[in-house]
């Protein structure tokens, strides 16, 4: 199996925001959010990930077909000393239980060295479960871990969980 984190292009903004439809429709379980009058979540922040600096985008792969997207900004969930935030990260369900998340966040984290933040929704079992694990891995426990912080709001009122820890990025030792 070849997995592969490959940067977004604008001209496959297209394919992303079809993606982030898929996310939405499964993350609203958890947040309650409804469609707007076309029948689409939308991602109001989709746009800017050409048009500012500080966003990236990345498709995940997996033998060179879509497995799901990552994306980060400098835009903290909370009031904290942190460079980097997990704004968006999704693994479609074909492709979950085989270590192409794990790969995928290991290399997003990797490739920013700093200090970041990554909120999740409570509710959602799979991703608490998820995080616990790739989190642990990766700092083998050095990370700090906020669970329900009132910055960290969802659309349904859910206190997010908030985890804030250190990447050394490839050159740092980490293996």
């Amino acid at each position: 199996m070849n997995m592969e984190l490959i940067p977004v292009d604008v001209n496959e903004k297209e394919i992303l925001r079809n993606l982030l439809e898929k996310y939405d429709y499964e993350f609203s379980q958890y947040d309650q959010r409804d469609v707007n009058d076309l029948g689409l979540y939308g991602y109001d922040y989709l746009d800017y990930y050409w048009t500012e600096k500080d966003r990236w985008a990345f498709f995940i792969k997996v033998d060179q077909k879509l497995a799901g997207f990552a994306m980060v900004n400098t835009f903290p969930e909370m009031v904290a000393e942190t460079d980097y935030s997990m704004a968006e990260f999704f693994v479609m369900h074909k492709y979950r239980g085989q270590g192409i998340g794990r790969f995928a966040a290991f290399q997003v984290f990797d490739m920013f060295p700093g200090k970041w933040q990554l909120k999740r929704h409570p509710k959602n079992l799979g991703s608490v479960h998820f995080w616990n694990k790739v989190i642990q891995e990766y700092t083998k426990g050095n990370h700090l871990y906020i669970p329900g912080h009132p910055e960290a709001r969802y659309d349904d009122g859910s206190l997010g969980d908030v985890f804030i820890f250190t990447s050394p990025g490839k050159e740092g030792g980490r293996k």
